[in-house]
């Protein structure tokens, strides 16, 4: 399988950018696969199927750097902010394949992290002889050799990495360094000066701000929304049994209101840049009306998939291994926030309410949906390993990974 960096070659790089369609797509926006692999005149049956595993290992790298940014306080908002825009992206086109953002993108690094996972490895052997001679005997000449070996070696990896990145970041690049090539591309000064405008321009297109604002903005504002079921929720937990009781239900139902409402706030939020967008209740309750089977369905996939990751907070994650399990946070997510916006892509395409029976239909199909998600979230802090405090990691609607294993 052939990961592509860019198409950058040896004779020329210029400081516009790269060539390959994928490093300027300024959107972020991915090519519609397979679609655009089907329609794409003259490519050969292998060139399908390498841009297809290409996409797939795009969309697998995504997921991950996804999950690694929820785990991680302040890059976390990243990562809400790449769902919403996900939700957004979707309920503007109205086409569930324009929710997969940046697959492309991912692909470059995921290709990248493969080759210097595997590039790196000489250094390692390398440093643990080293080791092992400054143990037997410190200070010896064995032991310094093997540590200028180190550094040369590092130092030549480093080199490797580097080059392998400018002539396509695939793994082919870092299997097969060509110096030659290099030694060429290095006589050319020019050629380092545009490099260092390409890097710049593509890391300019990821558009970092533009997610970490969009995310920040949408935890804030579902953090309204909810600080007032689940304070409820939590001095509950504080109060005798018969008043505990009365008490959770006022919650429970306020919860149960916030719920079947939030995801499509977030969701208009996303789609109109908007923050006032995310308390306009009313223009949710609207479009519903025009979508209501589209949004029952969004909404049993967003509660429905955030009540088993609820096991996952039985026992506390090491902070060491708090990625492993964001990955399954992620992965059920993410088509939760697809979904979210093609409901809400139907309503805004829609200019009539539908048939009573099927907004009826819906409703009463969003009772028992949001009543087990408000049962729940009722038990958690009787398994949960954080108690009542894992009342606050409200995944389906704030970052994607438990706010206690940051």
């Amino acid at each position: 399988m052939r990961i592509r960096f860019s198409h950058i070659s040896c004779n020329n790089v210029n400081a516009a950018g790269f060539h390959s369609a994928r490093m300027s797509e300024a959107t972020l926006e991915p090519p519609p696969l397979p679609a655009a692999v089907a329609e794409a005149p003259g490519r050969s049956w292998a060139g399908r199927i390498s841009s297809a595993l290409d996409w797939l290992f795009g969309f697998a790298a995504l997921i991950a750097l996804v999950a690694a940014c929820s785990v991680i306080p302040v890059l976390n908002f990243l990562s809400l902010g790449y769902l919403l825009h996900v939700s957004g992206t979707v309920a503007r086109t109205g086409r569930l394949r324009d929710g997969f953002i940046g697959v492309r993108k991912a692909s470059v690094f995921g290709s990248i992290a493969a080759g210097v996972w595997i590039v790196v490895w000489p250094a390692r052997i390398v440093s643990t002889f080293w080791k092992d001679a400054e143990l037997i005997a410190p200070g010896s000449g064995i032991a310094h050799v093997w540590y200028i070996a180190l550094i040369l070696v590092t130092l030549i990896t480093l080199l490797h990495i580097l080059w392998a990145s400018v002539r396509g970041g695939g793994l082919w690049h870092f299997l097969w360094p060509q110096p030659l090539r290099l030694l060429r591309w290095l006589r050319a000064p020019g050629k380092i000066n545009g490099l260092q405008h390409t890097i710049t321009d593509y890391i300019a297109g990821l558009r970092l701000p533009f997610y970490f604002w969009l995310g920040l903005r949408g935890f804030v504002g579902a953090l309204i929304w909810l600080i007032v079921p689940v304070g409820i929720l939590m001095a509950a937990s504080r109060l005798p049994v018969g008043g505990s009781v009365v008490v959770s239900l006022i919650g429970g139902i306020l919860l149960f209101l916030v719920a079947i409402h939030l995801p499509f706030l977030q969701a208009n939020f996303a789609q109109s840049g908007r923050f006032g967008a995310l308390f306009d209740w009313r223009e949710v309750r609207h479009q519903f009306v025009r979508a209501p089977l589209a949004f029952w369905f969004a909404l049993l996939v967003t509660l429905l998939f955030a009540i088993p990751l609820y096991l996952l907070k039985i026992e506390l994650t090491p902070r060491e291994l708090a990625w492993a399990p964001s990955l399954l946070f992620v992965i059920f997510i993410f088509p939760a926030r697809i979904l979210t916006g093609w409901a809400l892509g139907r309503a805004l395409r829609h200019e009539q309410p539908r048939h009573w029976f099927a907004r009826w239909t819906a409703r009463l199909g969003i009772l028992p949906v949001a009543l087990a998600y408000m049962l729940a979230n009722y038990f958690v802090p009787f398994l949960a390993s954080n108690g009542v405090l894992s009342l606050l990691e409200q995944h389906a609607f704030l970052v994607p990974a438990p706010l206690m294993a940051l």
